[in-house]
This record gives structure tokens, sequence and C-alpha cells, in this order.
């Protein structure tokens, strides 16, 4: 049980607040919690508060850095394509998840269709490319200025 009972306990807080669904999350760092967050989509009315998401930026903030090497996430359920983008950003160094895809969609969440989609390289009317010069310049000038690289 150990941190991914207090991931559990973090998503019971969620439910019984109306935050939105069962998921929660812990991050750990030298056997230490240093961040947590559950579910928050209906409270923040924004689709990008999932558990693991809250639970990066609590560290995040916490530690005040914007990198968690060394750092572990324990999460009710395996992570969407989302957040495991911002586990990999934030270079999470091991995931421990409880609940799989497919766990997810018998509740009722649509996570699957995310991963059909991703598999297959269908990017749907997410990818359509326009205006590259103009964004290249930008890309450019930030390239040739004194900026810190992360």
């Amino acid at each position: 049980m150990g941190f991914m009972n207090d991931a559990v306990k973090e998503a019971y807080s969620g439910i019984k607040n109306s935050h939105g669904g069962p998921f929660g999350s812990v991050i750990v760092k030298e056997g230490k919690i240093v961040g947590k967050g559950h579910n928050e989509v209906l409270k923040q009315h924004d689709p990008t508060c999932h558990g693991e998401m809250m639970a990066i930026r609590d560290a995040c903030k916490n530690l005040k850095t914007h990198d968690l090497t060394g750092c572990d996430l324990y999460t009710t359920a395996a992570p969407c394509p989302m957040c495991k983008g911002a586990i990999l950003w934030a270079n999470i160094s091991n995931v421990y998840y409880g609940c799989t895809i497919e766990d997810t969609d018998e509740i009722g969440f649509r996570d699957e269709i995310f991963y059909e989609n991703w598999n297959k390289g269908d990017s749907g009317n997410y990818g359509i490319q326009t205006d590259r010069d103009n964004c290249l310049k930008l890309f450019n000038d930030y390239k040739n200025g004194t900026h810190e690289r992360y």
C-alpha cells in the first residue's frame, strides 16, 4: 500500500468534494511526499486538472523547480497521454499506477480513444500546419537570444 494508499486518499478527497473523477496522485522524493493532487476538472472548470497534473504543479511549487528528477509518481490510474507528456517534461523518474486504461474506460472515462488515435498517428483536426515561416522566425529569434533552456 504505502504511497499508493496516499494517492487513493487524495482521490477520495476529490470525490467527497465533487471536484472530479477518482484520480489521485502523490509525488515522492527521497521517501517523502513533496506534492499531491486529485482530479479537479469539475472544480476548476479546466480539462487539464487531472490528478497527476495537480500533483506535478504542487511538487514543483513546493520544491521551487520545474525539474522533478529523482521523484516518483504514485497515481490511482494509468496516466492519460496529456499526463504522460507532463511526466516526461517534469523528468519524473518512475510512475506507479493502480488501475489500467481498460479499468478507467469501464467507469465511463474515455481514455481509450486517445490511445487509439495516438497509436494510429491520427491527429484529426488538431494537426494542421499553417504560417510556418512566421513561426520559424519566432523560433529563430528565441534561439538567437539569451534564454534559460530547460
